[in-house]
């Protein structure tokens, strides 16, 4: 390409031989040279044409992109980007693929400018010194001016910049300064691009006007209010259904305006939104008692009509009162003759109850002078556990009675369940044999015409994708590659194999094991013989097997009480912190 000016040239051959760290420095040359040209003459036009040609333009967008800490020069240096940026896409017409541009260029730009703003932002609210937010908020506003010339040369990118999330984040603000700038940025896409309300979605507009007004509702802020205020009317102005979205959507903003707002120095603008609000609010009095009006006829009309209708069904209507309120008066009659016999049934088991409890204590204290004073706790100890197995033997039928109703209701769910299965198989089966079978038809043969167009397409295909041939030197050393393969394959399958023997042999050994111990005789049958499989000369291990033999022998002579826990437990089952031994501990086998 053959710029006009030299310049850009030579920084676009700057560029490609210098390092990444160094290009945004080299870029900041780019200022210079828009401003040697004159603003919107023909000599700037071709500038910026040259620029975007040697692809700088898409290289500050690179760069931009970059974390802005990192850069030499910091924010300063990604803030003047920035503004380059801006001014070397507005007064250019591109000729070679303008799609492109503005379709995909122009709105990644500003989605770019908008992050940039989002971290200046941050920035700024989050420093501490006033020398740092005094930079940080200059920066802010001059990427908001360039985002405002940006959409200013390309109207379309107003749509853009509204829906843009970033945008609403922005807005989404408690820090006044930044607010400020934002609410600007907004008023000046308003007047750029009057039609814009119309053509962003409806979430993003109920954002924004959410947004406006929480301000005027949570801050005492003149210049926030009076930049809220200005908004809202100038949206009124260009936009008449936003009359009615403020009216129906945020009942209470008229008064929130009159009441907080008013002689605040912006009563101008104050009153003539409030004179909006109130002309849609009369207007829609108005139509409001017109539908109102409507709804009453409605309703009058259907009223009548209901009332003859019932008057004809009286007769029919009385007789089923009558019926209706016998049948509730008997129904209570029933329910509170019910309750008077639950309680007396509940009366009558309780003095059953006492009467029981008071016979029971009677033959006790009998027993008890009777018994000699040495065999009164064993008759506890006998009475005591007869009781606990009459308390075992009814949960225990309480549990059987309870688990056979549930497997009655599963057996009947599994019978219907096969009845329905047999019926739709049997369904099927009659529907398979309704249909009709289809005649055989032989395949139609191919006409000497079509023969040779398939036999041209298959030699036009062999002709664009020829064989690959290959040498007997790339033969020679795929068989190597594949020698060496097979080789380590075998070796590991004679490991694989060798592993798998071995698990084969520990688990011989371990089956013989538990053989022994499930065919071990009894205490009483033991002899010396039997004793010799199990004994081990490990002095821990007996030891261990000792301490396990005590504590079961312990456990068969707790007194009831001690096991009313372990109740429903197998017999030959013995709970693990009584025995409180490891089962990696135990001699299995005769060895260590």
């Amino acid at each position: 390409l053959a710029a006009l000016d030299p310049r850009v040239r030579a920084l676009a051959a700057q560029v490609t031989e210098s390092r990444e760290q160094d290009i945004p420095l080299l870029l900041l040359k780019l200022k210079g040279i828009l401003n040697s040209a004159s603003l919107g003459c023909e000599e700037s036009k071709k500038l910026k044409q040259d620029i975007y040609d040697y692809d700088l333009t898409q290289l500050l967008m690179l760069v931009l992109r970059q974390d802005h800490a990192r850069l030499r020069g910091g924010w300063a240096t990604a803030v003047q980007l920035a503004e380059i940026l801006s001014h070397c896409c507005v007064g250019i017409e591109v000729k070679e693929d303008p799609e492109e541009f503005y379709k995909k260029f122009l709105p990644s730009a500003i989605d770019n400018l908008l992050v940039l703003g989002r971290r200046l932002q941050a920035r700024f609210i989050r420093a501490i010194k006033d020398k740092d937010k005094q930079d940080f908020l200059q920066w802010f506003q001059t990427v908001t001016d360039a985002i405002c010339w940006l959409f200013g040369g390309h109207v379309q990118l107003a749509e853009c910049v509204l829906q843009n999330d970033h945008f609403l984040q922005l807005l989404i603000t408690d820090d006044v300064e930044t607010a400020i700038i934002t609410m600007s940025v907004l008023h000046s896409i308003l007047k750029v691009n009057s039609s814009v309300l119309l053509q962003v979605d409806e979430e993003t507009l109920h954002s924004v006007l959410d947004e406006l007004v929480y301000k005027l509702s949570s801050t005492t802020n003149p210049v926030v209010g009076n930049a809220a205020t200005k908004l809202l009317l100038l949206m009124a102005k260009l936009c008449k259904q936003l009359v009615k979205l403020l009216t129906a959507r945020y009942k209470g903003l008229k008064e929130l305006l009159s009441k907080q707002w008013t002689g605040k120095g912006f009563d101008r603008d104050l009153g003539q939104l409030l004179d909006l609000l109130h002309l849609e609010q009369s207007n829609g009095k108005g139509e409001m008692q017109r539908q109102h009006q409507a709804a009453c006829i409605i309703q009058a009309m259907w009223r009548g009509f209901q009332t003859r209708k019932r008057l004809k069904k009286l007769p029919q209507a009385v007789t089923t009162l009558q019926r209706s309120f016998r049948a509730k008066r008997e129904q209570e009659l029933q329910h509170l003759k019910k309750q008077k016999e639950d309680e007396a049934l509940k009366l009558q088991m309780q003095l059953q109850r006492q009467r029981a409890m008071r016979l029971f204590h009677e033959r006790q204290l009998a027993v008890l002078e009777i018994i000699h004073a040495s065999r009164v706790n064993k008759y506890m100890e006998e009475t005591e556990g007869k009781s606990a197995l009459t308390i075992q033997r009814f949960w225990r039928g309480y549990k059987a009675r309870r688990n056979f109703h549930q497997q009655k209701q599963s057996l009947k769910e599994y019978k219907a369940a096969v009845v329905i299965q047999r019926a739709a198989c049997k369904f099927l089966e009659k529907q398979r044999r309704r249909r009709p079978l289809s005649a055989w038809k032989d395949p139609k043969g191919l006409t000497d015409e079509q023969r040779l167009a398939l036999q041209q397409k298959v030699d036009d295909y062999i002709k664009l994708h020829p064989a690959s041939e290959m040498s007997e030197e790339m033969s020679k050393e795929l068989h190597m590659q594949a020698q060496e393969k097979l080789a380590q394959f075998l070796l590991r399958s004679r490991r694989d194999q060798r592993a798998a023997l071995r698990r084969e042999a520990l688990l011989a050994q371990v089956n013989t094991d538990v053989e022994l111990l499930m065919n071990a005789p009894g205490l009483a049958e033991t002899t010396e013989e039997d004793l010799k499989v199990f004994m081990s000369r490990s002095i821990p291990v007996a030891a261990k097997a000792r301490e396990s033999h005590n504590t079961m022998l312990k456990y068969t002579h707790w007194p009831w009480w001690k096991k009313l826990g372990d109740e429903f437990v197998e017999e030959d089952v013995i709970p693990d912190d009584a025995l409180n031994a490891e089962l990696g501990a135990l001699f299995i086998g005769g060895r260590k």
